[in-house]
């Protein structure tokens, strides 16, 4: 297979004049993005979490829904209701904002656990139902949410169930102080934002998406990743180690990483690189660890898992 990534730069150098010191978090956001999962990020308020979601839309010629989520935020907020209509003296279905290809969850973790599970189907199935009542989602289909630290006041943790839909956990972080010189004297960009061009249609991102499933995994890549999740599975530092969603995940973003890369088949550095990012937010740490950083505790204990050569 012959990849075709051309397409893939071009989106990432557009962007990056709008995410200045953030190639980085559009980067792993391009990679979720492409290998069909959902994101979440973890960051404070103003450090260009919305002009990512909405950049990705843009340029990708997709629709794009935003949620900002509150403490009285309900499941039909996002999902949609069926309204009575007089003059046809039937309910009618109106569609929510999880309706569109690209959704942004702003600060999902301010709504309540019970709107928070309205989000389980719609990420895991690709559907919701509303009123007895299925309906499919568009394709492509992309949660990008945004959660704030879970120590600021009126924050509901996310549980584990949900922590596992999303294929990555990131932070975008403070851009250099070059970066940010630049975005002083240039100002906000927001506007032109919106206005960019799209550099491909709905067809084609399904087609990468396509492609990428192509790339080859070799058994020793397999047995890598297998050796990371049982490391995880019995380490005494941990009450739950990775799901079997947790290393499809490793196997998906490995293959996009290699695709964005140019090359067609997966190398175990391709691997490596994301697990800070497909793996932390997944493990359960016992109780007696619970105050540790848990993304370094984990990365410490995959330091020691032998890489293939």
């Amino acid at each position: 297979m012959k990849v075709k990534n051309e397409k893939i730069n071009e989106i990432i150098d557009v962007l990056s004049q709008f995410l200045q010191g953030k190639e980085e978090a559009l980067r792993l956001s391009l990679i979720t993005f492409f290998s069909k999962g959902h994101l979440l990020i973890e960051d404070l308020p103003g450090l260009g979490k919305t002009t990512l979601a909405i950049g990705i839309a843009k340029i990708t010629g997709l629709s794009f829904g935003r949620v900002q989520a509150t403490s009285d935020l309900l499941p039909t907020d996002i999902t949609g209701v069926s309204v009575y209509n007089k003059q046809t003296e039937k309910f009618e279905f109106h569609p929510g904002p999880i309706f569109n290809n690209v959704v942004l969850v702003d600060e999902i973790n301010r709504a309540t656990p019970k709107t928070q599970s309205a989000l389980l189907e719609a990420m895991g199935e690709k559907q919701v139902t509303v009123e007895g009542e299925t309906y499919k989602l568009p394709k492509p289909f992309f949660v990008i949410a945004t959660q704030n630290p879970v120590e600021q006041y009126g924050t509901f943790p996310l549980p584990e169930s949900q922590m596992d839909r999303f294929m990555m956990k990131i932070s975008v972080g403070y851009p250099s102080r070059s970066a940010e010189r630049e975005i002083l004297k240039g100002g906000s960009k927001r506007e032109e934002l919106y206005s960019i061009q799209p550099l491909m249609e709905k067809e084609e991102v399904e087609k990468i998406q396509e492609e990428i499933e192509q790339v080859y995994l070799s058994d020793r890549i397999v047995d890598y990743i297998l050796d990371i999740a049982e490391t995880t599975r019995k380490s005494r530092y941990f009450s739950a180690g990775l799901s079997i969603r947790g290393t499809l995940t490793i196997a998906k973003t490995a293959k996009t990483n290699a695709y964005f890369k140019g090359r067609d088949f997966v190398i175990p550095e391709d691997v490596k690189e994301l697990l800070p990012y497909t793996v932390p937010h997944r493990i359960i740490p016992h109780e007696v660890y619970e105050n540790s950083n848990s993304k370094e505790l984990v990365l410490s204990v995959l330091k020691d898992i032998p890489v293939p050569a």
